[in-house]
């Protein structure tokens, strides 16, 4: 393959990405995610059905895993400026920390009342401080985790800033290959072996994606490359997957290709980034009346619609709304890309109304 990076001292502080469009893309693949993991707690089939109902969520889901990946590296893109070096620590962290804490208190207040209507869990002042303490230190709702990602990842952004700004290109692809033996290879390794290394290799979880997003500016594959190694990925991500939950049953590791550190859903979430990425800042559909209002409304809303959405997605599933969409009662090739759009509507319009009453505006993200 090859690889062309421009001069490293060339338009070295430039970010010309098409934002909205990146974070549009990976909200929809957000919701897609949730609506496709329905099958793995609320649908029983019988034998004749499962294996349908099985490889219809496993695509949906293959192909939704990139979607945390994405914001995470357009995140590492903007934040990891150079420019940004000298930024003072106490005021990058408060003026990022404050906007997720408060959301994160507003909407962790609100699944608790969702937790106690959705399942019928008596109001009780036991059952309430239960509840504030678990979910302070576990999460309020099982997608809450992503906030906890943002903030150690806020937390560390000022050493990384020094890193790249101060570093050479070849320190963030030695950090990088680092990141990815360890994420990605040790596990490998210890699956297929048995063998431990975890100890040897000490960088992991998110950084690594972090750092991808300010690298990758630089770097130039053919858009033909990208889109068969972006399709490698994903066929490796179903049949290895199928292979797990198949001849390989017996290890337990049914999801293992399914991790967002693993090697082919890092290949995926990479080339998707890299193609999204070619794409200029005013990309075509930008400028379209409509198209391009819709997902710059989406773009500047992500963190309230990703926080309100479950409880949306689940009122569908359940019914909540009069009426049911849900993989119990429709076929899952169509049930799941309508759900998701159904969810994202009802979502993003909540938002925006919401976003129009001033106390709520601070409130929501």
């Amino acid at each position: 393959m090859k690889i062309h990076e421009p001069d490293a001292q060339k338009n070295k502080d430039s970010v010309s990405l098409p934002a909205d469009l990146i974070r549009t893309l990976g909200m929809v693949l957000v919701i897609l995610l949730h609506a496709s993991n329905e099958y793995y707690g609320a649908v029983i089939t019988n034998p004749l059905e499962s294996n349908f109902y099985w490889w219809t969520t496993t695509v949906y889901r293959s192909i939704a895993l990139p979607c945390v990946p994405l914001f995470i590296m357009l995140s590492g893109a903007f934040l990891l400026r150079s420019s940004k070096v000298n930024e003072p620590i106490r005021v990058f962290l408060k003026k990022r920390l404050s906007r997720i804490g408060i959301a994160f208190v507003f909407w962790g207040f609100a699944y608790l009342a969702w937790s106690f209507f959705d399942r019928n869990i008596p109001v009780t002042v036991s059952n309430v401080i239960q509840g504030l303490v678990k979910g302070l230190f576990t999460g309020p709702y099982y997608h809450f985790w992503f906030l906890y990602v943002i903030a150690g990842l806020y937390l560390i952004t000022p050493v990384l800033r020094a890193v790249v700004g101060f570093g050479e290109r070849k320190i963030l692809r030695y950090l990088i290959v680092l990141w990815i033996v360890g994420v990605a290879i040790v596990p490998l390794i210890e699956l297929a072996a048995g063998y431990d290394l975890n100890n040897v290799f000490v960088i992991g979880g998110w950084i690594g994606y972090f750092i991808l997003g300010t690298y990758l500016q630089r770097v130039r594959v053919r858009s033909s490359i990208l889109y068969g190694l972006l399709l490698t990925g994903l066929v490796w991500t179903i049949a290895s997957t199928w292979v797990m939950n198949s001849a390989l049953s017996a290890l337990g590791q049914y999801n293992f290709f399914m991790d967002d550190l693993a090697a082919n859903v890092i290949l995926a979430s990479v080339c998707l980034y890299m193609i999204l990425s070619k794409f200029p800042a005013d990309w075509p559909g930008s400028k379209h009346p409509h198209f391009g209002r819709f997902v710059h409304a989406i773009s500047m809303n992500t963190l309230p619609i990703y926080l309100f959405h479950i409880i949306i997605l689940e009122s569908l599933q359940k019914g909540y709304f009069g009426f049911k969409l849900s993989l119990t009662v429709m076929n899952p090739i169509v049930e799941v890309p309508l759900i998701t759009a159904v969810t994202l509507l009802i979502t993003l319009g909540l938002v925006l109304i919401m976003k129009k009453i001033p106390v709520l505006k601070k409130l929501i993200g």
